[in-house]
């Protein structure tokens, strides 16, 4: 369970780096990929599956959450 914990801390801490909105929906995508494979090669759905769909939902959360810039 403690290593859990730490996934968690680890991928929370690294989500979605970057200013512009393709850097963050790269970074987010990449760290949804490495958190739904680990997910999904524990719970069974399967390692591939898991990257897949957790790649998806990192990519869209990270263009998603991009902050406006005013100038």
């Amino acid at each position: 369970m403690r290593h859990y914990i730490v996934l968690a801390a680890i991928l929370l801490t690294a989500t979605a780096c970057g200013d512009t909105w393709g850097q963050r929906a790269v970074t987010g995508g990449a760290i949804g990929a490495g958190s739904g494979a680990v997910i999904g090669g524990v719970s069974g759905l399967g390692v591939l599956p898991g990257a897949l769909i957790g790649g998806a939902v990192g990519a869209g959360a990270g263009a998603a959450t991009t902050p406006r810039r005013y100038y």
